[in-house]
């Protein structure tokens, strides 16, 4: 497997495991989307929209394109909106991914972060970065859904991979 073909694969998994959260704070009714927690983007709401406004940034830095003004994430966008705003990052991802070969991943992408501050980075870590990102944001989501009342779902990669024995 190339490395490129990995980084796809652990994204696929990140689709999976972020239509898992959203689908399970669908389930919530406003109030329990927006009560307050100390950890995350302060609800769960909030932390959903982080993590679809981060999705989209990241992929925006890939392309080395000017960020725009990060996301407002006091919205109270519902959880369908959320989704679809995700399939359409997702998209311009997999097209943008489409294009690349292993032999990109180590090319220099320079980019400015939220503040305007430059930097500098390998695209195959900043792709690295986005999986990460998710995954530590969704646990604070699994979390909230379980303090709130919820039911959350279950993320292990490997209960996305595993197969029945036969």
């Amino acid at each position: 497997m190339s490395q490129l073909d990995l980084l796809r694969s652990l994204l696929q998994y990140d689709d999976w495991a972020n239509d898992r959260v959203l689908q399970a704070s669908a389930t919530l009714t406003d109030e329990q989307l927006d009560r307050a927690f100390d950890m995350g983007r302060g609800s769960p709401r909030r932390t959903l929209l982080h993590i679809v406004s981060a999705e989209h940034v990241w992929v925006c830095r890939w392309q080395g394109r000017a960020e725009t003004p990060w996301p407002d994430e006091e919205e109270r966008a519902t959880v369908a909106t959320m989704h679809e705003r995700l399939q359409q990052v997702r998209s311009a991802r997999d097209s943008f991914l489409a294009q690349l070969s292993d032999g990109d991943l180590g090319r220099q992408v320079r980019y400015r972060d939220s503040f305007g501050s430059p930097y500098i980075a390998a695209l195959g870590d900043m792709i690295i970065q986005l999986c990460h990102h998710s995954a530590h944001h969704r646990a604070q989501i699994v979390n909230m859904i379980r303090r709130v009342g919820g039911s959350p779902p279950e993320l292990d990669y490997m209960y996305w991979k595993r197969k029945p024995a036969e």
